[in-house]
């Protein structure tokens, strides 16, 4: 029986009752949009965060760029952002006609603080940090940074829901945290969806307008806003998907440690989380210098794999403009070169795990 890289039927069956209740109930509402169920999970997800407010929008892109246009950041800004991510991560800058400046990784994938510094121009505007497979970014020398310099702090928290550092949620630890509920996320929903998370009341209330065409009440538009608002059928389901989020957080953590402790083979790099971070595993990735002959391997034996993620934002063809060409950030694309994510799904089971370890140990 093959074991994919990534299945979602599990998580569902997992609480197919309590979905199908939540559905239910909001096709027969006949409200579905803007209703009572995104109030009730804004708040609720907010409460889960430990406090602040929490705005539900269409997607997480759409939570990256309007957190930067409402930032006021634009063209001739600069924001550092690293340069291990997904590209949508670099598109919350670049839509709005400001420049990302890319920062090199750390040993955990997250952006090392220590190269933020010789970057910083007068043009540094914010720090876009990404909290990357689910594994939390010690935020307390960024946070600094950003203090010393008056920057905005802005994290890409797509990956990150329910990870930690010092106690803190990931995502509370600068002006705007933004999510994404793509059904892959470990707080998914069966669409598309995003939030942010705001400190300011003000600027909470700036995105409530701009994400309904700028509209305050209706037909008075106190701005070009966009149509980017958390619907009523995604909200409640995540509802649902947020009461048990610590207990599937929990099952990925598990599945973490095993293959944390059993998985031992040279040729295979593992994660190494930072000290004082709780990490959610959103992905499990493994670094191999021949990935390409252990996908191989592992697809002859009936196991999925994934790269997340093959190309840096640095060198795909939509940022060529930028000018930036193989060799330019080293340490980022050795990662693009090498790194593999392996099955951590929901569901898992021990056998099929006991699976997988046996053929990453074996491999050769």
């Amino acid at each position: 029986m093959e074991i994919p890289a990534n299945r979602l039927d599990r998580t569902f069956e997992r609480h197919q009752t309590e979905y199908e209740a939540a559905a239910l109930k909001v096709l027969r509402s006949g409200r579905y949009v803007l209703g009572e169920e995104t109030a009730a999970f804004e708040s609720e997800f907010a409460a889960y965060l430990g406090g602040g407010t929490c705005v539900g929008l269409a997607s997480g892109l759409d939570a990256l760029w309007i957190a930067f246009r409402l930032l006021g950041i634009g063209p001739g800004d600069e924001v550092l952002v690293q340069g291990n991510t997904y590209i949508a991560t670099v598109m919350g800058i670049t839509k709005n006609g400001a420049t990302p400046v890319f920062v090199e990784p750390d040993a955990h994938f997250a952006m090392d603080p220590e190269a933020l510094e010789p970057l910083l121009t007068p043009r540094t505007k914010a720090v876009l940090v990404t909290h990357l497979y689910g594994m939390m970014t010690p935020m307390a020398p960024i946070v600094r940074f950003c203090r010393e310099h008056g920057l905005y702090l802005v994290e890409d928290c797509a990956q990150a829901h329910g990870a930690a550092y010092g106690g803190r949620k990931a995502g509370t630890f600068g002006d705007v945290g933004c999510f994404s509920f793509y059904p892959t996320k470990n707080l998914g929903c069966f669409g598309d969806g995003g939030a942010v998370w705001v400190r300011s009341p003000a600027l909470a209330e700036r995105f409530r307008t701009f994400r309904n065409y700028g509209s305050e009440k209706k037909h008075h538009n106190a701005e070009v806003g966009a149509n980017s608002r958390l619907d009523e059928l995604q909200a409640a389901l995540l509802r649902v998907k947020l009461r048990h989020l610590d207990g599937l957080n929990a099952e990925k953590q598990r599945i973490a440690a095993r293959y944390l402790r059993e998985i031992e083979n040279p040729q295979i790099l593992l994660p190494e989380p930072a000290k004082g971070t709780v990490n959610v595993w959103h992905q499990f990735v493994v670094r191999c210098q021949r990935r390409g002959a252990l996908a191989d391997s592992l697809r002859e034996q009936g196991i999925g794999t994934e790269i997340h993620y093959p190309i840096p934002p640095h060198l795909a063809e939509a940022y060529r403009y930028l000018g930036l060409s193989r060799g330019a950030l080293p340490k980022t694309e050795a990662l693009a070169d090498t790194v593999l994510s392996v099955p951590s799904f929901i569901g898992l089971t021990e056998d099929e795990q006991t699976r997988v370890i046996r053929a990453l140990n074996a491999f050769q």
